[in-house]
């Protein structure tokens, strides 16, 4: 089979060398010259993925993956086109569709009769029936659902381990009608492999979700559902903080309950994934008091970081402190929506001199970010820890000379380590 996949970036690219080694043959699309030029080489563009770079290769070197920038053309070719374009939110909420958009109209430009469209970008309920099947139509001349089929099937994957993903939850999949779904389903089956999962009530595979709403709403409900889960956590761990509990202790426990998880609190979730979907639920459904409440709870805790160093040190007018971390979790290399930018945005309101530190990126690309890069062993007043990198687990007081405040948003380091020293965890009381 011949598939394109358009958007090379670090879901899409897994995706195509998933199919490609499968033994079909795969066009990947991008806007972005350097990265066909690379994955036409065989190099991976990004670093953090298990495996891709060893995949990769081996894909593009048998010849069953190849990367261009013509869109169109790649569609023209091929039996199913597989869509991963990023979809934003603007500072109101709404969403952006004009990279979304774009990429819609250059697959209508080479779409043939007989073609299965997959749109596998997390999407506000509807927008696969109601704006892409009549963008598609107007543009190709073709009848969605009829001359070509037309499905929304979400990535459900994490950067970093998108491979063992792609084998271990199942794949949804909806139609804009019955013809298209049926097609969606034979394609992921030949695509994909599934592990076993007796733990499932319904055997791991290729699920049909029925329509193309049901299965953007699974996706919206499953991230929803975490962001409130992780707005209850932090706002726990908060109380905890004047209360003297250690709310990991309670978090725990409450856990070992049956139907019972709440994730651990943080300084921020970031990605493309829970600071996105709820507000693209919240298009849908503005009365939804709770995901807004839930999104406004976890936007604040940068700023509830930097309330707990302020307890600690005082007046923070001057004083050094270097914030770790410009990913938005350890091991990955993505800094979409991570704390740091409220972080480091906070402790300036502060008057605070702000270094950040991340052993994913160079000085120079820490700096293209608009930040200043903290010089490993510098003295530093204080820190506030905020991305979960395993290179910082070990550190200890004599890493930041003169530092008398630590703030470990992701609950990683150890307070044997910086003994002396005010240390605070979210949802810990002030440990000395």
């Amino acid at each position: 089979m011949k598939i394109a996949v358009v958007a090379l970036g670090k879901i899409g690219l897994p995706l195509a060398v998933q199919f490609a080694m499968k033994g079909h043959q795969v066009i990947g699309c991008d806007v972005n010259q350097n990265t066909v030029d690379l994955v036409n080489k065989g190099i991976e563009p990004f670093p953090g993925e298990d495996f891709l770079g060893e995949y990769l290769a081996n894909v593009v070197n048998a010849g069953h993956l190849v990367a261009t920038t013509d869109t169109a053309a790649a569609v023209s070719e091929s039996e199913a086109v597989v869509i991963v374009v990023p979809l934003f939110v603007d500072a109101d909420g709404i969403p952006d569709f004009g990279w979304m958009d774009a990429a819609t109209a250059k697959i209508a430009e080479g779409l043939k009769p007989g073609t299965l469209i997959s749109y596998e970008t997390t999407l506000p309920v509807g927008t696969t029936r109601n704006r892409f099947a009549p963008a598609i139509e107007k543009i190709s001349g073709l009848k969605a659902g009829t001359d070509f089929h037309l499905i929304f099937s979400p990535e459900r994957v994490l950067t970093g381990r998108v491979f063992a993903d792609l084998r271990k939850y199942p794949k949804l999949v909806g139609g804009i009608n019955e013809a298209s779904t049926e097609a969606g389903i034979k394609f992921y089956e030949a695509v994909l492999d599934f592990d076993d999962r007796p733990d499932l009530t319904t055997k791991n595979g290729v699920w049909n979700l029925g329509t193309s709403e049901a299965s953007e709403m699974a996706k919206l409900a499953e991230t929803t559902y975490r962001d409130v889960n992780i707005a209850l956590a932090n706002q726990f761990a908060i109380f905890a903080e004047g209360a003297n509990i250690d709310i990991a202790k309670v978090i725990a426990a409450s856990n070992s309950q049956p139907y019972s998880h709440i994730h651990q609190p943080g300084i921020a979730v970031g990605g493309h994934c829970i600071p996105i979907y709820p507000r693209f639920y919240l298009w849908n459904d503005p009365v939804a008091t709770v995901v807004r409440s839930a999104r406004e709870a976890n936007a604040a805790m940068p700023a509830h970081a930097v309330h707990l160093l302020e307890e600690s040190v005082g007046d923070l007018t001057a004083k050094k402190v270097a914030v770790l971390g410009v990913s938005y979790r350890g091991g990955v290399k993505e800094s979409a929506f991570s704390g740091v930018f409220g972080t480091v945005t906070s402790l300036l309101e502060h008057g605070a001199e702000v270094l950040v530190d991340d052993p994913m990126y160079t000085d120079e690309e820490i700096t293209a970010l608009g930040f200043t890069p903290y010089e490993a062993g510098s003295p530093v007043d204080a820190v506030i820890l905020q991305a979960d990198h395993k290179e910082y687990k070990s550190l200890t007081k004599g890493d930041f000379p003169g530092v008398k405040a630590i703030i470990d948003g992701r609950r990683i380091l150890s307070p044997n380590n910086f003994e002396g020293v005010a240390f605070r965890c979210i949802g810990q009381g002030d440990l000395k």
